[in-house]
């Protein structure tokens, strides 16, 4: 069964960073585009940033210059690392992958969230 598991979150101050992790697991064949999307309370979920296999990236014009993803094939890792933080970053971040297990046709996976705080 394939899984995508989120971790990195947590308190920071304004100005500051942190770095998202998401670990696909399961017997994959594939993963085709990863992203990190957020939701802040009372708000609709949002595409924050994007890759594709071949590592081409897109980034929603609030965190452009402060966010960098990037991800690890080998491994089945994407990061999201967040530099300059804002408190309207706050919210829950989610993993997002295009993923075709072994034997099975293709589907988009999301991850449980994890919490970012931007807060002094």
């Amino acid at each position: 069964q394939v899984q995508l598991v989120e971790s990195g979150g947590g308190l920071v101050q304004p100005g500051g960073s942190l770095r998202l992790s998401c670990a696909a697991s399961g017997i994959i064949f594939s993963i085709n585009v990863e992203a990190w999307y957020r939701q802040a309370p009372g708000k609709q979920r949002e595409l924050v940033a994007a890759i594709t296999p071949g590592t081409r990236t897109d980034y929603a014009d609030s965190v452009k210059g402060r966010f960098t993803i990037s991800r690890d094939n080998a491994k089945n890792m994407v990061y999201l690392q967040m530099n300059s933080l804002k408190p309207e970053d706050t919210a829950v971040y989610y993993c997002n992958a295009g993923i075709r297990p072994m034997g099975a046709h293709g589907y988009e996976y999301w991850g449980q969230g994890t919490q970012v705080t931007v807060s002094s």
